[in-house]
């Protein structure tokens, strides 16, 4: 019933996609509100025989690609200059991110160490552009506005993992010795990851920019033989006990030395065979919430609001100080840092990997909570935001910060 459900809502949202495109209706939320929605038929109808084991690897798949993904269509040079937007709020935006998300995640939930607000600030750290993928697209928004906030996007991800890494590290630790469980989390979790995606990814983008120099790949299967690359990461990462979300992260960045239409291929597969992916997973995310939601306490609701706007704004508005922008430009870009797909899965990881700390159930109803108000806050209000905002920047000059030649480039 579950699985049948699925495809008919897929075969829906795909004969009135124009039509969703000019409404508040976005894909997460047709999809999220689906799944809560099933949870209201009789429950010999909605029985879910897919264990939390099995959506973790669906949805650890999702996030392999989509990391893969991001990494291989990002230009390096994004990275560089000092009043570069993307540069400011990966690295001082979203450190204060992280600490002021710990912060407030001690001080309105009971019961959490420091560690584990460590690892729930982490894990809804990286935003997901594709929940206000009406931003990104609109070019009624500035090009260095929405180019800013699809970088920052495509790269927290990534940049989530380690902390999340560490600070479970540092919560197994308080219980088996610190000493013994951070070598092994800098050496198995970091070290090999990095060293099975640098492997893949260069050697896999040297055999694929041979292939396609010597004509002997068809243009068709370029994207095919590219997907293999972060599947191969997830299988050997398996295998020397890696992490496979940092192997494919290196690997999609790697890629791109031997193999420069990396990014092209990949977001190829990721506009089709990804989203429906991803779909999925937020399809699933609604089961479970419509199966957990009685269980949000005030707090864990409040939490939710403060991290999608107090922490995730103040540190936006601190690491673009200086730049020039207006205050509503800050303002608008602070709001548009919606929690997603990213959250879910970094969030099954922890999980998954059985660390059994006390503040589990807690970390897992405030990871839930949070994301789900962010679906749907965040897709109902991008069009109405996007209206009030431009009508805004009608007051600045064509001088004005927004309005000036984008250094930023999120694709090579």
């Amino acid at each position: 019933m579950i699985t049948a459900g699925f495809i008919l809502i897929v075969l829906l949202f795909s004969l009135i996609s124009r039509r969703l495109e000019r409404t508040l209706v976005t894909a997460p939320i047709l999809f999220t509100a689906a799944g809560l929605l099933i949870c209201l038929l009789p429950p010999q109808l909605t029985t879910l025989e897919l264990e939390r084991t099995v959506l973790l690897h669906i949805a650890e798949l999702g996030l392999v690609m989509l990391l893969f993904t991001d990494a291989a269509h990002i230009n390096l040079q994004v990275l560089k200059g000092n009043y570069n937007l993307p540069v400011r709020l990966l690295s001082a935006g979203m450190l204060l991110t992280i600490l002021l998300g710990s912060v407030f995640a001690l001080v309105v939930i009971d019961g959490l160490s420091v560690w584990e607000a460590g690892i729930l600030a982490a894990i809804l750290a990286p935003t997901d552009a594709g929940l206000g993928q009406a931003i990104v697209n609109s070019s009624r928004v500035p090009l260095r506005v929405r180019q800013s906030l699809s970088v920052e996007a495509g790269v927290n991800d990534g940049l989530s993992v380690p902390f999340l890494m560490f600070f479970i590290a540092l919560a197994v630790g308080t219980t088996e010795g610190t000493g013994v469980v951070l070598p092994r989390f800098f050496k198995e979790q970091l070290a090999y990851g990095t060293f099975v995606g640098l492997g893949i990814g260069l050697g896999g983008g040297w055999l694929l920019g041979l292939a396609q120099r010597r004509n002997w790949m068809a243009a068709e299967r370029q994207t095919l033989a590219l997907v293999t690359l972060p599947l191969l990461c997830v299988v050997v990462s398996e295998a020397v006990e890696a992490s496979m979300l940092i192997a494919a992260y290196v690997g999609g960045l790697a890629v791109q030395v031997g193999f420069a239409p990396a990014g092209k291929r990949a977001t190829e597969f990721a506009e089709d065979w990804g989203q429906l992916l991803n779909f999925f997973v937020f399809f699933l995310f609604g089961l479970f919430v419509g199966r957990v939601w009685t269980n949000f306490s005030p707090s864990l609701v409040l939490y939710a609001v403060l991290s999608l706007t107090v922490v995730r704004m103040v540190p936006v508005a601190l690491a673009l100080a200086g730049t020039g922008l207006s205050r509503w430009t800050v303002l608008f870009m602070g709001w548009f840092g919606p929690r997603g797909l990213a959250s879910i899965v970094l969030g099954l990881v922890y999980l998954e990997g059985q660390a059994n700390l006390p503040g589990e159930s807690t970390i897992r109803l405030a990871v839930m909570a949070t994301v789900l108000l962010s679906i749907f806050a965040h897709g109902l209000s991008a069009l109405p935001a996007i209206g009030l905002y431009v009508s805004r920047l009608a007051f600045l000059n064509s001088m004005a910060a927004e309005f000036q030649a984008s250094e930023e480039k999120a694709t090579g």
